[in-house]
């Protein structure tokens, strides 16, 4: 089986230009829609629990992927130590791994070489987005207009994530059910 994995970081962004570029890359090599199998995540790449990314993971221990097709190396992680142990991992196993949009198939020592130097530049961006993130902060805060990130759950939502914990939702379902991130839902969880 071939597994094509997508991933944003946020719920507003749209994964419909991946799955159009590995949609294409599927076609331009002859491969039926019917062989492909997709996990799509709405989380951060920092993190490698993801639950799309989880499902993956176990299909691949348990053989059923034979390719995984990547629209871009830092769809799988933005931490060069998670990515490359990854692809280590799924080397090892005898995998193949396409990345479409950076025209590569990851096989072998090489293949893993140049997929560590890509990671590490991905791991870098991101370093550098934070950086510049922080810096218009700080810039917005001497400005004095700077207020703060806004509770992503209200009082009522926060009550109905109680609620729907205590009833035996996942995260996932009571994410799903309020219109948040998983990971929103976690945090609050979390600090009560």
């Amino acid at each position: 089986m071939i597994a094509a994995y997508i991933r944003v970081s946020t719920r507003d962004q749209s994964t419909h230009s991946q799955r159009a570029e590995i949609e294409k890359w599927l076609t331009g090599n002859d491969i039926k829609a019917e062989a492909v199998t997709w996990y799509e995540d709405q989380e951060t790449g920092t993190t490698l629990e993801r639950p799309a990314f989880e499902h993956l993971k176990a299909d691949i221990f348990n053989g059923r992927v034979k390719t995984v097709v990547l629209w871009k190396l830092d769809r799988l992680s933005r931490s060069l130590r998670d990515g490359v142990n990854v692809l280590a991992d799924w080397a090892d196993r005898g995998l193949k791994i396409v990345v479409v949009t950076q025209q590569l198939e990851l096989n072998g020592p090489l293949g893993r070489t140049i997929a560590a130097l890509l990671l590490g530049l991905a791991e870098i961006e991101y370093a550098n987005i934070k950086e510049r993130q922080r810096a218009g902060i700080e810039a917005a805060k001497a400005r004095g207009v700077y207020k703060g990130r806004r509770p992503a759950l209200k009082n009522t939502k926060a009550a109905k994530a109680r609620s729907l914990k205590a009833r035996g939702f996942s995260a996932n379902e009571t994410a799903q059910a309020l219109g948040v991130s998983r990971r929103t839902v976690l945090r609050y969880l979390k600090s009560n």
